[in-house]
Order: C-alpha cells, then sequence, then structure tokens
C-alpha cells in the first residue's frame, strides 16, 4: 500500500490529536522521518510522521494511537495547568 504524501509542514504549525479542538502543541522542527513538536510541560518531543494523518491550513493532526505512552501521556496533560485558578 502506499504511503499517503502529506502536504508540507511549517515550523510554527499547531499539533492536534486527531479528534480534539485544543492543540497540543507547535512544530519546532521538520526532519525527514519525524517533527519536533514542543508540548507544554513536556517540551520539545518527536513525533514520527508516520503519526500525521492530515495536514489542513496550519494544523498537523496526529493519530495518538500511533505514539508510544510517554508522549501520549504528555500530550494528555499538555493543558492540566490551565484549568486550576
Amino acid at each position: 500500500m502506499a504511503k499517503k504524501r502529506l502536504p508540507p509542514i511549517e515550523v510554527g504549525y499547531q499539533a492536534f490529536a486527531q479528534g480534539s479542538e485544543e492543540e497540543f502543541g507547535a512544530v519546532r522542527q521538520v526532519r525527514p522521518q519525524d517533527l519536533v513538536v514542543y508540548i507544554e510541560d513536556a517540551g520539545d518531543t518527536m513525533i514520527p510522521l508516520s503519526a500525521v494523518t492530515e495536514v489542513i491550513e496550519g494544523k498537523v493532526i496526529v493519530d495518538t494511537e500511533k505514539l508510544d505512552e510517554g508522549v501520549r501521556r504528555a500530550i494528555a496533560n499538555a493543558h492540566r495547568d490551565e484549568d486550576f485558578p
């Protein structure tokens, strides 16, 4: 099966978990096999391009099921401090 070709990804694009309306980070670097995404409270994190499902209007959509548990946990915790006064 041929790999789906994604539109170009640029530094500064926002990263979203598939099905979520809230971003979990921002693209800091684009590399041949992965993206470096800054995730709040986790820092720079590598996201494999194989986990990216879509690129739409400055948004990178990521299938979190294709990520290891540590990255999924970082994404889940990205905005945890914003819910508290």
